[in-house]
């Protein structure tokens, strides 16, 4: 993979562009040190879209559920059996 400086990378940056578009890639270094990698949006993997929701339906919340064994719990923390 071909690596250029800034300096080359701003001045023929749309050349560099369409090239990385059609598959060649290139490395941007600042002061010989590589600092990013340019590739096309092709080459980037893929992510699964995330299933929200997908239980939706298959469970219900007690109407009580923020004072659900709340008596129980104090008892806990008061060390009380």
């Amino acid at each position: 993979m071909r690596t250029v400086n800034i300096h080359e990378a701003k001045t023929h940056l749309s050349r560099l562009v369409e090239q990385a578009a059609e598959g060649e890639g290139f490395i941007i270094a600042k002061a010989g040190k590589p600092m990013v990698k340019v590739v096309p949006l092709e080459a980037q993997p893929e992510r699964k879209p995330q299933r929200i929701g997908f239980m939706a339906g298959e469970y219900e919340v007690p109407d009580d559920f923020d004072s659900m064994f709340a008596e129980e719990i104090l008892e806990m923390f008061e060390g009380k059996d």
